[in-house]
């Protein structure tokens, strides 16, 4: 029997048009990103049944910068396994015209778990000022930031009470109630905070962005664009 082989891939995708990150049923009219990697594996023909297993969750609308997966692949008898170059070229041929990208791939052992071997998440959250509403945003920053206000943040006072989340804390206030479960501890903790006024060259003259990044350890699963992983990073 073929030696099956197991990756952890890195993919970003505008989750605009998605569900989410997570599979979706195939009968909804919207489905997951998920729904899509599996689709571009199942291309490569492999011969075992190929589930991506994702390691941060997004919601609806959501994009990401860099998410993260593995996934077990077996070849037919007398192929050798893909090279990790060949499975993103495969991948990102298959994945057509979707607006998902594979970035990058490793040939990981067979216990590698992309959740689990996590190290930290980072989050970045783009609020424009200068407008009321997302119609008044330039087309190609509508599904990229949200309108907060028509006049400026106070930033300064922002920074301030960002501090107050920096550490470990019981976070169970902003969590939904079906989200309480015991493998979903509500303790998190908070490595890093940054608020960063400036200006996007892709917003009209009189609007400007304001970027909140927040890196956690073991954090919760909304907006990550990056997730570093245990002996890779």
């Amino acid at each position: 029997m073929a030696e099956k082989a197991r990756y952890l891939i890195y993919f970003q995708y505008r989750g605009t048009g998605y569900s989410g990150v997570m599979k979706s049923p195939p009968h909804q009219p919207v489905l997951g990103v998920q729904n899509y990697l599996e689709g571009a594996v199942q291309k490569l023909r492999p011969t075992n049944g190929v589930s991506v297993s994702i390691s941060s969750r997004t919601d609806s609308g959501v994009h990401a910068l860099c998410n993260s997966a593995h996934l077990d692949i077996q070849r037919k008898e007398g192929k050798l396994p893909f090279s990790a170059k060949l499975l993103v070229e495969a991948l990102n041929f298959h994945l057509k015209p979707e607006p998902i990208s594979v970035l990058k791939a490793f040939r990981v052992a067979d216990d590698f778990s992309a959740r689990f071997r996590a190290l930290s998440r980072t989050y970045v959250y783009r609020l424009v000022t200068g407008c009321y509403h997302r119609s008044q945003l330039p087309v190609f920053e509508r599904n990229l930031c949200w309108p907060a206000a028509n006049r400026p943040l106070n930033t300064d006072a922002m920074k301030e009470a960002a501090q107050i989340l920096l550490g470990t804390h019981d976070f169970s206030t902003f969590r939904s109630l079906s989200s309480e479960t015991p493998f979903k501890s509500p303790l998190k903790t908070l490595l890093q905070v940054d608020i960063m006024p400036g200006f996007s060259i892709a917003l009209q003259q009189n609007f400007h962005s304001q970027s909140l990044r927040a890196t956690c350890c073991q954090g919760s699963s909304l907006f990550p664009h990056q997730r570093k992983m245990a002996g890779l990073h």
